[in-house]
């Protein structure tokens, strides 16, 4: 006689779980992130999770690891938090891509502390962990970093910014991200060191998150507070659109110079188009595909990989100025993501 076991809906819920396992590593439960497989079903298993899935950023990254896993029979699976500080998501992504047996984690961290626990218990279990873009704090949490010089990033726009105002006495806005966060501080402070001023030379700062519309408002109260801003530097060319859309809104458009960091598609053409004076344009597809070649590698021979890469930053603007080497904007638009 045969046992029949009724499927409460707690029992239910495990089994869905458990039956889509294999094919995505989004968690079962509250605060995880989007997953998904892909790049071939053999081979070396390699783990991208990003901050979110949407941004053009995260998205060409996601591209370059994929292209990356493709070229090197390796088997891609990612994640994301649903928001650009779900540092909860990306912990249970660690999690999931580790018990799915990857061999090592491209991460983007969310939160560059709060991720660190999570990391080391990934390293612990013989999973390779390499920070994307974003280092964790401190930076010796993971095996190794592959970003942007982001303190670099921000010394071309400075030096650029300093070189185009030609000696003009410099009344200057930064548009900042958020209060802590690393890439932020690197760029505010490596803009200040190459235009060679501090923070007591700001007239005004603000933080926008990145956010185009959170830009507009942070513009106009500078422009509130400090009604003569000449220069303008921003997190981010979201953040820059916002800028010249609320210098635009009082007449200020062309008598204010906005230099940014991305060298995104839609960033780049508003250099082109005279919005944006310069931008610094950072390498993600690059960032991806050199951290799954890492992965591999180490699964291969166990060699990992560690310390610091650089993956470049290049100054774009179509107004060169005499000691700010640059390309122009045909270049950017070659190279730019989203």
């Amino acid at each position: 006689m045969s046992r029949t076991t009724r499927l409460t809906p707690t029992l239910l819920r495990i089994a869905a779980c458990t039956g889509i396992a294999a094919l995505t590593l989004t968690a079962c439960g509250s605060g995880s992130g989007s997953g998904s497989a892909s790049s071939g079903s053999g081979g070396v298993k390699v783990g991208l999770i990003t901050k979110t899935d949407t941004n053009p950023f995260f998205v060409k990254m996601k591209e370059g690891a994929e292209k990356a896993a493709k070229e090197n029979g390796a088997q891609l699976v990612t994640a994301a938090g649903k928001f650009d500080g779900d540092n909860a998501g990306q912990v249970t992504a660690v999690e999931n891509m580790v018990a799915s047996g990857v061999k090592g984690i491209l991460i983007t961290p969310s939160d560059s502390k709060a991720i660190v626990p999570a990391v080391a218990k990934a390293r612990a279990k013989g999973v390779l962990v390499i920070a994307l873009d974003t280092p964790t704090e401190p930076q010796s949490a993971v095996d190794a970093l592959f970003a942007t010089n982001n303190l670099t990033a921000g010394e071309l726009v400075g030096e650029y910014a300093k070189a185009a105002m030609k000696g003009r006495t410099a009344k200057i806005a930064t548009l900042d991200l958020a209060p802590g966060v690393s890439v932020g501080v690197q760029r505010h402070d490596g803009f200040l060191k190459g235009f060679g001023a501090t923070d007591k030379d700001v007239a005004c700062a603000q933080d926008t998150g990145g956010d185009q519309a959170k830009g507009q408002t942070a513009m106009e109260n500078c422009l509130q507070k400090a009604p003569g801003i000449n220069v303008v530097y921003t997190i981010n060319e979201p953040a820059a659109l916002g800028a010249y859309t609320a210098l635009k809104a009082k007449g200020r458009e062309k008598d204010v110079l906005i230099v940014s960091v991305d060298g995104g598609c839609t960033g780049t053409r508003a250099v082109k188009d005279g919005k944006i004076a310069a931008t610094s344009q950072q390498y993600p597809l690059k960032m991806a595909a050199e951290g799954v070649k890492a992965v591999v590698t180490y699964a291969k021979d166990g060699k990992k990989a560690s310390g610091y890469t650089d993956t470049g930053v290049t100054l774009i603007t179509d107004k060169a100025q005499a000691g700010a080497t640059s390309k122009d904007t045909g270049y950017g638009l070659q190279n730019c993501w989203g």
